[in-house]
């Protein structure tokens, strides 16, 4: 494990709440590795639910990052123009949350921490993790993938039986994936199989 200081990034959690532990995991792996986080967090990812409140996940993300969270437009707007992170990294991504940014839309604070951050160029790495990946939410990733500055963390579907439209990333794959986007490559993002290929 590093301790070697790294550079600071926004870490934005949106209202996947079934994977909310998932990238906290990933969060705490960054941290260790020398990252400092600015956590954000979506107006969904504030709600409470059979997972827990969204007071509880709050305070999880502060304990974890050191910092309070930013969960207003005011709060994130000025992350890129005054260089406050050197990426956004978005861990859980969920469907609402792709088709805000594939239209281009800033109205949550997540949405607009990546209009923020890709107006000066920085790199915004998504985790995707939505019901509907095969699905609606198939269209918007795809228009992402066309765009200057976005990655992926390698994804694959989390239940094909049960759920086979859903897509989740491999959120243990997330620093590697945050290294490849600072140095401007894409690791090969979908995932065959049983996620170890």
């Amino acid at each position: 494990m590093s301790t070697q200081k790294k550079e600071r990034i926004a870490f934005a959690v949106c209202g996947s709440f079934c994977t909310l532990e998932a990238a906290l995991a990933a969060a705490q792996q960054l941290t260790e590795q020398g990252w400092e986080l600015l956590p954000i967090m979506s107006f969904a990812a504030k709600q409470d639910t059979r997972f827990g409140t969204g007071q509880f996940w709050q305070e999880r993300l502060e304990a974890l990052t050191g910092h309070a969270v930013l969960d207003t437009l005011q709060a994130v707007e000025p992350l890129g123009p005054k260089k406050l992170a050197s990426a956004l990294v978005i861990a859980p991504c969920t469907g609402a949350t792709l088709a805000r940014l594939a239209e281009g839309l800033s109205d949550t604070p997540v949405t607009l921490a990546a209009k923020s951050l890709l107006r000066v160029g920085c790199p915004v790495v998504v985790g995707v993790s939505t019901n509907d990946g095969l699905g609606a939410s198939g269209e918007n990733m795809a228009r992402l993938y066309q765009r200057k500055h976005y990655y992926f963390v390698p994804y694959g579907q989390d239940d094909p039986t049960h759920k086979p439209n859903s897509l989740k990333a491999d959120f243990a794959r997330l620093p590697a994936a945050l290294d490849a986007a600072l140095a401007g490559r894409q690791l090969q993002p979908v995932l065959l199989g049983n996620h170890d290929a």
